[in-house]
């Protein structure tokens, strides 16, 4: 055996001993395109599966269960739009990627609305997509989020927007909830006020610190027994705040 072909075997070796990260469903008509998509998935390790029109990919759908989908929108058989709303309807937690030369906001919002989880526009860079691929992926394997919250004598439901104080209801203003969940959120941390007008208000609104202050205010008002000392919504001096459930 030569050396060269002893390097060949090594190579190849390596490539079929490295463990799959899962299989991803390619839906697109462009042979060129599946080809480069193809390579762009295996060089991070995932197994790919192609479909060139919306029938195979419907039934590679059903019998690979794809850990994600890339689908573009144009194809035969069965259109892109159609697919997405039949893969969503055959498995909510499959995250499906839009791979579509269409880039107007309008569609890009239809695209969402029927159920994708993302898009990426051609031409693409193969580092986005499949860094967009793997985030949705992360995001469908999180554990669901706790909406129910519990500090104090206090019980917070940030999903149905209700709040119960030793049993007893109290109204929160929906910039309070959206306060309140970012502290709960980082409980522990002090959060300096800039911190929280970036997070909460958002570069685009411009208030002051004092709405900060103001805001905590008024949920110590509501939330805590006393205040004045407050428990949980705590005032760290020359920092900013931190809430300690």
């Amino acid at each position: 055996m030569t050396p060269g072909t002893e390097l060949a075997m090594e190579s190849q070796s390596d490539v079929t001993t490295t463990a799959s990260l899962g299989t991803i469903l390619i839906v697109e008509d462009d042979p060129r395109m599946q080809r480069t998509l193809e390579r762009t998935f295996a060089q991070e390790h995932y197994t790919t599966v192609v479909a060139g029109d919306g029938q195979t990919g419907l039934d590679l759908f059903r019998n690979e269960r794809p850990i994600a989908v890339v689908l573009d929108l144009i194809l035969p058989n069965i259109s892109g739009r159609e697919l997405c709303k039949i893969f969503k309807q055959l498995s909510a937690e499959t995250p499906i990627i839009v791979l579509s030369a269409i880039s107007e906001v309008a569609d890009k919002v239809l695209l969402l609305e029927i159920g994708a989880d993302d898009y990426v526009t051609k031409p693409f860079s193969p580092r986005e997509l499949t860094a967009r691929v793997q985030a949705a992926i992360r995001r469908q394997r999180k554990p669901p989020v706790q909406t129910v919250y519990r500090f104090g004598d206090c019980e917070v439901d940030f999903k149905k927007m209700t709040v119960r104080r030793a049993g007893k209801p109290v109204v929160l203003t929906a910039h309070e909830f959206k306060l309140l969940k970012f502290f709960t959120d980082n409980a522990e941390r002090v959060l300096t006020r800039d911190v929280l007008l970036n997070e909460v208000w958002g570069y685009n609104f411009y208030p002051t610190t004092r709405t900060v202050d103001n805001q905590i205010l008024k949920l110590r008002q509501k939330l805590e027994p006393d205040p004045t000392n407050p428990k949980h919504l705590l005032t760290i001096y020359g920092a900013g705040y931190k809430f300690v459930p």
